[in-house]
């Protein structure tokens, strides 16, 4: 039953494995229920990660597609899964643990011929890369001209200036995780930020307060070379 909802959910394992925390608190309910244990609430899952998490950052706005709610997810490390799970009991916490460290382990190969897959795997995505610098040379030369001033540009000129539809460039930024809707704003994740990829500016108008979001020279360098990549593995 765990490894099919394992399989479900968006999880993201590279240098540092992630695990959004509306999927953990169905993991979580799934070895409470396997205890005879009542389910939590989500509301008081999040209240437990905010407790024991100090550095949550930024969270993305996920809608429910069978009651269509809003759900705020944040994105959780091992260590801090670790803390969450430390507040079950003795037996949910061992499984939490073995849990965790299964989705850390590494894919060896256990075959001759899985091996043999993984290597053809591994040049393809080399090929795959050198194509995608080869694609993104034609858009170097504008990003050469911005990178030298010194203005902000919006998500719309950006996506003008690199011949993507709106909606597809909009898809792609939430895909790579740079940036989210929050109340009706497109915001930057707080990495990025930091990064100097984008600045965030907050105003009011109409007694309505709002944020914009705008991408540095930095920032359409840094996307440039990313839809450069994605355009060439679809090639």
């Amino acid at each position: 039953m765990i490894r099919g909802v394992i399989a479900m959910f968006d999880l993201s394992i590279n240098s540092e494995m992630t695990v959004k925390t509306f999927d953990f608190w169905n993991v979580i309910n799934e070895f409470r229920e396997i205890e005879g244990l009542d389910r939590i609430r989500h509301n008081d899952f999040l209240v437990r990660v905010r407790d024991e998490v100090d550095d949550l950052g930024a969270y993305e706005i996920f809608v429910h597609p069978q009651n269509k709610q809003e759900i705020k997810r944040f994105n959780l490390n091992s260590d801090q899964m670790l803390l969450v799970g430390m507040r079950e009991s003795k037996v949910v916490r061992k499984k939490v643990l073995e849990w965790i460290k299964k989705l850390a382990e590494p894919k060896v190969p256990q075959t001759y011929a899985d091996a043999l897959l993984l290597a053809a795997n591994q040049a393809k995505e080399l090929e795959e890369k050198n194509q995608a610098l080869a694609l993104a040379a034609p858009k170097a030369e504008f990003v050469d001209r911005y990178v030298e001033s010194t203005g902000l540009m919006t998500f719309r000129q950006v996506a003008k200036q690199l011949e993507i539809k709106e909606t597809a460039f909009r898809s792609f930024l939430v895909a790579i995780k740079a940036m989210y809707l929050m109340n009706g704003s497109w915001m930057a994740y707080s990495n990025h930020l930091d990064a100097g990829r984008f600045v965030q500016k907050t105003g009011e108008k109409n007694g309505h307060a709002f944020v914009t979001t705008k991408f540095t020279p930095k920032g359409v360098e840094w996307v440039a070379k990313k839809w450069g990549e994605i355009k060439g593995m679809a090639a």
